[in-house]
């Protein structure tokens, strides 16, 4: 039951809803247009405003829906918060789109919101802040990430969701790699603004 799990979780966590959403309202596949990248901030370049949105709610909606599925089938201490990281790797690296998936910020959110929602709110308003400041989404996500585990230390004692956290944290910084290449080389692309 417990691998049973984490593979749903995983499986959620594969739904690729900005590559969906973005074919399904006519727009560029995604993971061709714009950075190639299959998230919300691409969706936002490639697609506007109201489909970014949708595809945000969605993709945070999957990761709760992963976490309170595994609750309410019994998960909890270390089996609960790795489905937590499951459903963010399915997301990151989605089995119907050869692994090619988005940076599992929003996804990662929803799924911690969950386990740590004093934590994650703090986070994401972080995230909000740095963006709104920097119009750069890479750097709200980077910076949002890296804070996340110190809060969630701060605010609970169960070692297994602060390695959880910090895993994850960890790949989202590993996916933002190129991100944070052009932000050095300052070529990195702002909010809004199309290549």
């Amino acid at each position: 039951m417990h691998m049973w799990l984490i593979v749903v979780a995983y499986l959620v966590g594969t739904m690729p809803f900005a590559f969906l959403v973005s074919r399904r309202v006519g727009g560029a596949d995604v993971r061709y247009a714009g950075s190639g990248n299959v998230g919300t901030a691409n969706v936002l370049r490639t697609a506007g405003v109201p489909t970014a949105a949708f595809v945000l709610v969605l993709d945070v909606s999957k990761g709760a829906a992963a976490v309170l599925l595994a609750q309410r089938l019994g998960a909890e201490g270390a089996l609960l918060v790795a489905t937590a990281a499951a459903v963010v790797v399915g997301h990151v690296f989605p089995v119907w789109l050869r692994f090619r998936g988005g940076k599992g910020v929003a996804t990662a959110c929803g799924a911690f919101l969950i386990l740590a929602p004093v934590a994650t709110a703090l986070s994401a308003a972080v995230f909000a802040v740095v963006v709104w400041a920097t119009r750069y989404v890479s750097v709200g996500s980077v910076s949002a990430s890296l804070l996340l585990p110190p809060l969630v230390y701060a605010n609970d004692v169960q070692p297994a969701l602060v390695a959880s956290v910090s895993g994850v944290a960890l790949l989202i910084l590993y996916r933002h790699r190129a991100n944070l290449q052009r932000l050095f080389a300052g070529c990195e692309r702002r909010l809004g603004q199309r290549p």
